[in-house]
């Protein structure tokens, strides 16, 4: 697990209903609930795990920036394999702008472009096809090449290099014999 905390907007920029913001690291959960508040009033760490909570976030001087949906995902059940907040804003972009500038000033630093699947990567989650993967679902153009990154993505593309790994490896053994 890296040891710094890093946050990123994980959405496309622009006009929208949604967007998400994405904190993930050792003060995931520290960062999140300092800009997030619950309606319930309890703090995120109350809840179960990938619980979906409905609130508000604030800016340091307390005045409301978005009314928000927040989930806590302990590592290592979430996509970095770290401990990761996201928070669901309304998608425009002042108010991404503003809650990813409230995760820096909580103390996580920007992520760098792919840096959540290379952790990910690097915690053992996905190996490198499927990393790779990613980012052929994101850039997929059809139907086809979609549903072969997805493929890929679920591991389909590993499990048969293992499988001609040992083929090649059994060879080596009886060349060696």
């Amino acid at each position: 697990m890296a040891e710094d905390t890093i946050s990123a907007v994980i959405t496309a920029l622009g006009e929208g209903a949604v967007g998400i913001v994405r904190i993930s690291g050792e003060r995931a959960l520290a960062v999140g609930e300092r800009l997030f508040k619950a309606a319930s009033g309890k703090a995120l760490a109350a809840y179960a795990a990938n619980t979906m909570v409905y609130g508000h976030v604030y800016d340091e001087d307390g005045s409301l920036v978005d009314e928000v949906l927040a989930v806590y995902m302990r590592g290592p059940r979430s996509y970095t394999a770290e401990d990761v907040v996201e928070i669901q804003c309304h998608g425009g972009l002042q108010s991404l702008k503003k809650i990813l500038a409230l995760t820096y000033a909580a103390g996580a630093r920007p992520a760098e472009a792919g840096e959540f699947t290379k952790r990910a990567f690097l915690n053992g989650r996905i190996d490198l096809t499927q990393a790779e993967a990613v980012m052929d679902i994101i850039r997929s153009r059809s139907e086809a090449s979609l549903k072969l990154a997805a493929r890929q993505q679920q591991g389909q593309l590993a499990r048969e290099l293992r499988k001609l790994r040992s083929a090649l490896v059994d060879v080596v053994v009886n060349l060696e014999a």
